[in-house]
C-alpha cells in the first residue's frame, strides 16, 4: 500500500509534465526479466495452483531464511518444464518431485524446472522447492519490499515481511504471477523461543522443538493472492473478539506488542467499526473462515489476507495527519480503515495484471469514504475526498503497461477514488450504488479479475454505457473540463480535453435551482435567469469561463 502522502511527496519532488517521449522511454526500458515476472508464460500457463505449503526457518541474528515451499498442481496441458520464481540473493538449492531430484535452469529471477514424470492432463502433482539464503532487506517498508529486521523497545526481535508490487518471490518460491491464486495454504515458521510468529489464516499449533525454537503452524482455507502472505514475528500478546457479522461469528484478533496492549485494546475499536460499515457497503467479509486479524509490525502496513499489519503508531489519520486537508481524516485510523477495505479489493477481488491495480487502490481509497458517509454522513465523506484531489498529479494514465509486472500511475488511489465518487453522481440512487458494489463481492468472489470485467459489470449494473467515463478517467490524463459562456441570458457550454465519444451529464445549479445538463464536445445552449452558475463539487472535473 502506498499512500496518499507517499505520491504527494513524490509531486512535489518531480514536476507535473510527463511527455509522450517520457512514456515511452518507459514503455521501452522493460527488460526480459520484467516479461518473465510479468506474463503468463507457457512455462505457466499449463499448470494450476491448488496448494502451497511453506515451511521455512527464520534466524533473526543472522538475517537468512530456509526451507522449502511444496507446490501442488493440477496439469491443464501436455508441457514437462514449470516455472518457479525466487528472487536474488536467495537461491533455489533443489527442487524434487517423488524424492528425484530435477534439473533447472535459473534465468535470472525465473527458474525452469524439467520434469521427468509424464504430466497428464487432469493429474494433481506437486514438487517441493528447497532454498536458503539472505533475503532482500526492506530499505523504506512497505515501499521497496523484503524483510524489515528490526528490535522493539525491549531489545526483542520484530520482523516482517512485505513485498506487494515487487513479488513475494523476493523472500519464498511460488508462481509469482496475480492469475493464478492457490486455493489453500499452509504456512509453517520456525522461530527462536521467546518469540510468537503471526501468518495468515487460522494458528493449527505451536510446536516446542526441544531446541532452541518453536515452529509455529498455519492454515489458510481460502484462495489467496501470492503478496499477501505474510510472516510477522515479535514479543507479541493476544486479545480477541467475536464480531456479529452477515455471515455469522466472525473471530476478530489482534497481535500487538506487549507494551501496547492497553492502548491497542482502546485504538483498535476502529477494527469492529470497519467490519460493519465495510459489510454494510460491500457484503460479507470474505474470509469468514480464516478469521480477520491486525497486527502489528515495524512499518507503516499491508494488506495482507486475513493477517492485515499495522503500524500507525496508534494514530489517527494517516500517522496524526489527515491527507484530506480537511479534518474529516482524522475521525478514522487511516491503516486500519483502509488496509481492511483491502481485504474486499485486493483480497477478494484481485486484478490478474498489476497494471490493472488501480481495481485494489481505487475502491480501497473510496472506501475511506463509505467509512465517513456510514457514521458521518454524505457530507462529511464528500468533504473528505474532494480534499485528496489535492494529491492528483494526472502525471500518466491509471492503467499501466501489460505483461511486465507494471504499475500505473499512484492517481489510482486519490483520482481512483474521486472517479468512483463521480460514478456514484451519475448512478444517483445511493441504494442502488451500495447494491452494485455488493454486488461486485458476490460476482467476483475470490477471483482474479481484468479491468474490462469490472467496467462491464459496472456498465451493465448501473445502465450506463461507462467506455468513455472509464476511457477518460484510466486510460488519459486530461481532466473533463466544462467550458461555458453566458451572455443575455444564454448559456453555451461544452466538454474539452476529452476522449471520443465522452458526454458525461453533471448536475449543475443555474437560476438557485440543481438541475442535470448533458454536454458533449459540441456547442450546446440553455436559456437562464441569472448570469451564474455552480458546478457540482462531487463531479472530478474542471470548469473554465470564456
Amino acid at each position: 500500500m502506498k499512500s496518499p502522502l507517499f505520491y504527494l511527496v513524490v509531486f512535489l519532488i518531480f514536476p507535473l509534465t510527463y511527455s509522450n517521449a517520457q512514456l515511452l522511454q518507459e514503455k521501452n526500458n522493460f527488460t526480459k526479466q520484467d516479461t518473465l515476472r510479468g506474463s503468463i508464460t507457457p512455462e505457466r500457463e499449463w499448470w494450476d495452483l491448488t496448494y502451497y505449503h511453506l515451511d521455512i526457518k527464520v534466524n533473526p541474528n543472522e538475517k537468512t531464511i530456509g526451507g522449502k515451499n511444496t507446490i501442488k498442481y493440477k496439469v491443464l496441458k501436455e508441457n514437462n518444464v514449470l516455472q518457479v520464481d525466487l528472487q536474488t540473493p536467495l537461491q533455489i538449492t533443489k527442487v524434487t518431485q517423488d524424492n528425484t531430484e530435477l534439473e533447472v535452469e535459473h534465468v535470472g529471477n525465473a527458474h525452469f524446472v524439467t520434469l521427468k514424470k509424464t504430466q497428464n492432463i487432469g493429474d494433481v502433482n506437486s514438487i517441493e522447492v528447497f532454498y536458503q539464503g539472505t533475503p532482500k532487506e526492506a530499505i523504506r517498508a512497505p515501499w521497496d519490499g523484503g524483510f524489515s529486521w528490526k528490535k522493539d523497545n525491549n531489545g526483542n526481535h520484530f520482523i516482517a515481511t512485505s513485498c506487494q508490487g515487487l513479488g513475494a518471490s523476493v523472500w519464498w518460491p511460488n508462481k509469482d504471477h496475480m492469475y493464478d491464486e492457490v486455493d489453500s495454504m499452509d504456512i509453517s515458521v520456525t522461530i527462536p523461543k521467546g518469540l510468537m510468529n503471526v501468518s495468515n489464516g487460522r494458528l493449527q499449533s505451536i510446536v516446542d522443538n526441544k531446541d532452541e525454537t518453536i515452529t509455529t503452524n498455519w492454515h489458510v482455507a481460502n484462495p489467496i493472492n501470492n503478496y499477501g502472505v505474510n510472516v510477522n514475528i515479535g514479543d507479541y500478546v493476544n486479545f480477541s473478539e467475536v464480531y456479529k457479522g452477515e455471515n455469522g461469528d466472525l473471530d476478530m484478533n489482534y497481535y500487538v506488542l506487549r507494551d501496547n496492549l492497553e492502548k491497542a485494546k482502546v485504538h483498535f475499536k476502529d477494527a469492529p467499526k470497519m467490519m460493519k460499515a465495510f459489510e454494510h457497503w460491500f457484503g460479507p467479509y470474505p474470509f469468514y473462515e480464516d478469521s480477520f486479524k491486525l497486527v502489528e509490525v515495524p512499518y507503516l502496513g499491508m494488506e495482507h489476507q486475513s493477517s492485515v499489519t499495522y503500524g500507525n503508531q496508534y494514530m489517527k489519520g494517516y500517522l496524526g495527519k489527515d491527507t484530506s486537508g480537511t479534518g474529516e481524516g482524522l475521525k478514522f485510523d487511516f491503516i486500519i480503515i483502509h488496509e481492511a477495505g483491502h481485504e474486499w479489493f485486493a483480497n477478494n477481488i484481485t486484478n490478474v495484471d498489476i497494471a490493472d491495480m488501480w481495481i485494489h487502490e481505487s475502491f480501497t481509497n473510496y472506501s475511506e469514504n463509505l467509512f465517513l458517509d456510514y457514521y458521518y454522513g454524505k457530507e462529511s465523506s464528500a468533504k473528505y475526498v474532494i480534499g485528496t484531489r489535492s494529491g492528483i498529479r494526472n502525471d500518466k494514465p491509471i492503467i499501466g503497461q501489460y505483461n511486465v509486472n507494471n504499475e500505473g500511475s499512484g492517481d489510482m488511489y486519490n483520482k481512483g477514488g474521486n472517479m468512483l465518487h463521480t460514478l456514484r453522481q451519475l448512478i444517483e440512487d445511493d441504494e442502488k450504488w451500495r447494491q452494485i458494489l455488493r454486488g461486485l463481492n458476490k460476482t467476483f468472489y475470490h477471483q482474479t479479475v481484468t479491468t474490462q470485467q469490472i467496467e462491464n459489470y459496472l456498465s451493465e449494473q448501473s445502465g450506463i454505457d461507462l467506455t468513455a467515463f472509464f476511457n477518460q478517467y484510466l486510460r488519459d490524463i486530461r481532466i473533463p473540463t466544462l467550458e461555458y459562456k453566458i451572455k443575455n441570458n444564454q448559456l453555451k457550454y461544452r466538454w474539452t480535453n476529452i476522449v471520443d465519444g465522452f458526454d458525461m451529464p453533471i448536475q449543475v445549479t443555474i437560476d438557485n435551482k440543481e438541475q442535470w445538463i448533458f454536454p458533449n464536445s459540441e456547442w450546446k445552449t440553455l436559456a437562464i435567469k441569472n448570469n451564474t452558475i455552480l458546478i457540482d463539487e462531487d463531479f472530478y472535473v474542471k470548469s473554465i469561463k470564456r
